[in-house]
């Protein structure tokens, strides 16, 4: 297995010694990262790239161990992240105390190796498990594009990265232009169809793993373009115009002419902490509605970023 494949265990532990221990017994079979404090620890989880499972000590001078369990099961970005708690406390009230703050073990010291691995083994296996559910809920049965619930997780994930890194956001509104009429000619199976194209079409469009297009409802599609000019972003959205029309899906009744379009809104702006993600939807949406108004299988854009 790739280091890029291997799950990633960060243990937090003020003891460089126990640190070397952990890690020297686990870096054969996982990424290992370190923090020899509970603030550098909270910090690495709370990274673009966050651990997959937290060994966590309780005794460290300044924040102690159930503080950092405390901060990040009360972080959005870090609460679903498992805990094991290894310490020299051994009391059943002080194991008590970890397993009531949201941790999923709790180790004493001296610990046996062997029995370090297979417990961080379990709690790992279990972690794949629970991604793979969490990623079938975040589905889209139809497009097998991210669902409307996945793109709100994106889009407040993205607009709290996007404040931390003082960077743009943008948001593409993509609606099918005149597809009640497609669905009367042909009814609702070709429509099905239909839309599985489309969502092919606008995925194949992205080019960054960065990017998120979902089915946002219906026969209307939205796309979270993290990072990205306001310029770069109307040239994305009209590859999107563009690769869509290129399917040429019949469609006997548009106005427009004789296969399937889409209209696009799309809106940057430079998110600020007193803000809230839910005006550049309602912008990028404001744009979409302009797009139609003015005839259909074109791109209406906003950059409030320019004027933040």
């Amino acid at each position: 297995m790739s280091i890029q494949n291997k799950q990633t265990v960060l243990v937090i532990d003020d003891e460089p010694l126990n640190i070397k221990v952990l890690s020297q017994a686990l870096s054969p079979w996982y990424r290992v990262k370190a923090a020899t404090s509970g603030a550098d620890g909270i910090r690495v989880a709370a990274s673009d790239d966050p651990p997959d499972l937290i060994l966590l000590d309780i005794a460290m001078p300044g924040m102690d161990g159930y503080e950092v369990c405390d901060q990040l099961k009360s972080n959005h970005a870090t609460k679903q992240i498992p805990v094991i708690f290894i310490t020299a406390r051994n009391s059943t009230e002080d194991e008590a105390a970890g397993l009531e703050r949201g941790a999923v073990d709790y180790i004493t010291k001296p610990f046996s190796l062997p029995i370090v691995m297979a417990r961080i083994r379990n709690q790992l296996l279990l972690k794949i498990k629970t991604d793979m559910l969490e990623q079938l809920v975040s589905i889209d049965s139809l497009t097998e594009v991210a669902n409307r619930r996945r793109f709100d997780e994106m889009l407040d994930q993205e607009w709290r990265r996007s404040v931390r890194n003082e960077s743009p956001l943008s948001i593409i509104m993509i609606d099918v232009d005149y597809f009640k009429a497609l669905n009367d000619s042909f009814g609702h199976a070709a429509g099905d169809i239909c839309l599985k194209q489309i969502a092919l079409a606008l995925k194949n469009s992205l080019r960054r793993s960065s990017d998120t297009l979902a089915r946002y409802g219906g026969e209307e599609f939205a796309a979270i373009l993290p990072n990205i000019s306001h310029a770069d972003a109307m040239k994305l959205a009209e590859q999107m115009r563009v690769n869509v029309e290129a399917q040429a899906i019949i469609h006997p009744r548009s106005p427009l002419g004789p296969h399937v379009t889409v209209s696009l809104g799309l809106t940057t702006a430079q998110p600020k902490m007193h803000e809230s993600p839910a005006q550049l939807l309602v912008q990028a949406d404001e744009m979409l509605y302009q797009a139609k108004q003015e005839g259909r299988n074109r791109i209406k854009g906003a950059n409030l970023a320019a004027n933040s």
